[in-house]
């Protein structure tokens, strides 16, 4: 199975079947222009989360985890390997995502700031959240 399967496999999981999203709104059709991350345990791939570069922005999407491996704290072994990516292979000045507000917490431990109001992605609230790439000169 190529990659993309791979990651669409635990998205297809994790926002169609748990949480209800519509399959033509999980298939945004942005996927092409994207880079896919992946997060083996024992072979099997169990996070995902995909990257677009827009201009100086980098925009986090797509972040999900199986049910089983919840708790791992693989979550965090992603959005850290993927935001040392950004700082060292990109020319991204800040890194942006639309948060599950239930996961919010999550994403503040990791330094990002929730910016405005509680908005709608597929029925399910969410804040925009924004961190500044910090790199060493």
């Amino acid at each position: 199975m190529q990659e993309f399967e791979k990651a669409f496999n635990i998205r297809r999981k994790v926002f169609i079947e748990e949480q209800n999203v519509p399959f033509e709104e999980e298939k945004d059709g942005l996927d092409e222009e994207a880079a896919h991350f992946l997060l083996y345990v024992d072979e099997n791939p169990v996070v995902t989360c995909r990257l677009r570069i827009l201009d100086k922005t980098a925009k986090i999407e797509r972040v999900a985890c199986l049910k089983k491996y919840r708790g791992l704290k693989l979550g965090k072994v992603i959005m850290e390997y993927l935001m040392n990516y950004i700082k060292n292979q990109s020319d991204a000045e800040i890194m942006v995502l639309g948060a599950q507000c239930s996961v919010v917490g999550f994403y503040e431990k990791l330094g990002f700031i929730a910016e405005g109001d509680i908005f709608l992605d597929a029925a399910i609230e969410h804040r925009l959240m924004k961190l500044k790439v910090k790199r060493e000169i």
